[in-house]
């Protein structure tokens, strides 16, 4: 049995090859993993980071009342498998009777599924080899993280394959323009297929590709763990590696097949608005860059309107879905927050 790392035994050489790696954003058919050693290590660094992200979205997903039905769960392009177990510790494993990881590289799958193994001993968990007869199977829940920038042409058309024998799908990327607007294009071509579970609180085609948008795109920010900023560990991992601990970009994507689309429980108001970045505080007010069915655009909002949601805004604890009446540009009124609906997000990510 492989000895457990440690923050002193981290092999520090390998994490700034795969800094390199990440960094220079190319296509490399998952070749870049020389080791099982060297996915140990970004599992216990730069994984956690994504991990991280996915606790921010999979705690939206419990705002807007999803949860996915009952069926297998494939981690496709897994790396160290750090989404799909994220995946399963929130939304649990009993009526997920098999997990199945796939990765270009069959290092990254055998330490995935050994990870997945050891934090879920009662779970089936298979390793998919590309042409095996589990390929045409369906899927209950598909997997997707950070993938966008690994994949050449031809994976492209494999993972539509993929996708389209979901029954649902979590996607998660970088919160970068580029893979924003790719993640976008997804989404348009999918709609035929797909209902919309989130980041969208509308199905109308993305207000992002409106001419006046070009410039934004759809991306959000995590919180990372409660006290990070003060463990020494961490704090010195990210000084090397070059990384801010606060800043947490994701774009992300969640679709349910239409046959399938089930009422969650959003409530309803005159407008339900997804927050896209950060909103921009000044004295007095805050401008926010919203989503909704009509299209992307920015709303005012004055403090005495809401002092409560405006000092959220300020200390950064926002909603991530915002349900108000809106007025021209103008946040009018907020309702009051459903108990049921947790809406500070400041211990997001613990």
């Amino acid at each position: 049995m492989a000895v457990p790392l440690t923050w002193a035994t981290l092999d520090c050489k390998a994490l700034d090859r795969l800094r390199e790696s990440f960094l220079a954003a190319r296509p490399t058919g998952g070749c870049y993993w020389l080791s099982s050693s060297e996915l140990a290590n970004y599992d216990f660094t730069f994984a956690q980071r994504i991990g991280w992200k996915w606790d921010a979205v999979l705690h939206e997903l419990r705002e807007r009342g999803w949860t996915p039905l009952p069926g297998d769960v494939l981690d496709w392009g897994c790396g160290s498998g750090v989404a799909g177990r994220r995946v399963l510790e929130f939304f649990g494993t009993t009526q997920v009777p098999l997990l199945r990881v796939f990765d270009k590289s069959s290092l990254a799958m055998s330490f995935a599924a050994e990870a997945a193994r050891a934090s879920f001993p009662d779970l089936r968990v298979e390793q998919q080899e590309e042409r095996s007869p589990s390929t045409k199977s369906p899927i209950g829940l598909l997997v997707l993280s950070h993938v966008l920038n690994e994949l050449k042409e031809a994976d492209r058309e494999l993972l539509r394959t993929v996708i389209e024998r979901a029954a649902a799908v979590l996607w998660v990327e970088p919160g970068t323009h580029t893979v924003s607007r790719e993640l976008i294009a997804w989404r348009e071509s999918l709609l035929d297929q797909f209902s919309i579970v989130a980041p969208c609180t509308h199905a109308a085609p993305c207000g992002m590709l409106a001419a006046e948008n070009e410039r934004h795109w759809c991306h959000h920010f995590a919180p990372p763990p409660p006290g990070i900023m003060a463990n020494s560990h961490w704090v010195r991992f990210a000084q090397r590696a070059g990384i801010d601990l606060r800043s947490l970009p994701y774009s992300f994507l969640v679709l349910e097949r239409r046959e399938l689309q089930r009422t969650t429980a959003m409530p309803e108001t005159d407008a339900c608005l997804r927050i896209i970045g950060e909103p921009r505080v000044y004295k007095g007010f805050a401008k926010v860059l919203c989503c909704q069915a009509n299209g992307v655009g920015e709303l005012r909002l004055q403090k005495r309107v809401d002092p409560d949601l405006f000092r959220a805004m300020k200390d950064g604890r926002n909603p991530a879905v915002l349900r108000c009446n809106v007025v021209g540009t103008e946040i009018q009124t907020t309702p009051p927050a459903d108990p049921g609906i947790e809406t500070d997000t400041s211990e997001r990510g613990c």
